[in-house]
């Protein structure tokens, strides 16, 4: 009976484990690409997690092959990939080139990220509408990424 039992506790302790994380918090992820007509060899990506009960989305990004420093970063929308929108929310700086930080947003902008409609733009001196962006989605097709936090 004993036995029994600690193999029934165990089952069911492996299978609330195995259990998919929680619908609250999606993680997001968009490669950054050149706008604007820039030409720059930008590198690097913006991965994030949008908690939806919270109404915040952490983000991490990191940029390499810019024309200069970056003035400004936001993130905009509701957009789709390669159409421009307004910001939604400033990215406060100093920038540098690994950033990382929380932002509020309301009830309808968590509806955009989660429909794919937000980005983020990095801004130069060269580009001040805007250098890079990275359009943020859940679509993670041939892109690895991992968030710290």
């Amino acid at each position: 009976m004993r036995k029994s039992f600690l193999t029934a506790a165990l089952a069911l302790g492996l299978s609330v484990t195995a259990l998919p994380a929680s619908a609250e918090t999606i993680h997001l992820f968009g490669p950054f690409k050149t706008e604007h007509g820039a030409t720059s060899p930008i590198k690097g990506s913006a991965s994030a997690m949008l908690d939806t009960t919270k109404n915040t989305l952490t983000y991490r990004f990191e940029d390499n092959g810019l024309t200069g420093p970056v003035t400004a970063a936001h993130l905009h929308g509701p957009a789709a990939d390669g159409e421009d929108a307004g910001v939604i929310v400033p990215i406060n700086g100093p920038y540098q080139t690994r950033m990382t930080g929380t932002l509020n947003l309301s009830a309808d902008q968590v509806k955009d990220v989660l429909a794919g409609k937000s980005y983020i733009n990095l801004h130069t001196e060269k580009f001040p509408d805007g250098e890079a962006r990275a359009q943020l989605t859940t679509e993670l097709t041939g892109h690895k990424h991992h968030m710290d936090h």
